[in-house]
């Protein structure tokens, strides 16, 4: 059973026509316009990588893309920063496990 709840605000808001994407085969809702980091804290998912040595999990600092925490792989593409990259309906996003490919 999870703990998760959605935790988003839609009193008086016209957001769109919700859709839907993966995190990990598990599927989140989000609206137009949302960052993939949005809609997962929304979701109640915190955590977006996990760190190369301790495994310990690691999730949104900063929410402008300075900070790299929020990092995953997003359709097939590692080090993709979440809180900068919009929610695209199917798309497949996955935990990342250490340091992916930067360039």
């Amino acid at each position: 059973m999870s703990d998760k709840r959605e935790q988003r605000v839609d009193d008086g808001l016209d957001r769109g026509r919700a859709f839907q994407f993966s995190v990990d085969g598990e599927t989140v809702t989000a609206y137009p316009g949302e960052s993939i980091a949005a809609a997962m804290l929304a979701a109640g998912r915190a955590a977006a990588r996990r760190t190369a040595k301790r495994r310990e999990p690691r999730g949104y600092h900063c929410g402008m893309g300075v900070c790299w925490d929020c990092v995953m792989v997003v359709d097939g593409v590692t080090d993709t920063r979440t809180c900068r990259t919009e929610a695209k309906p199917g798309m497949r996003v996955e935990t990342q496990h250490g340091v992916g490919q930067r360039t």
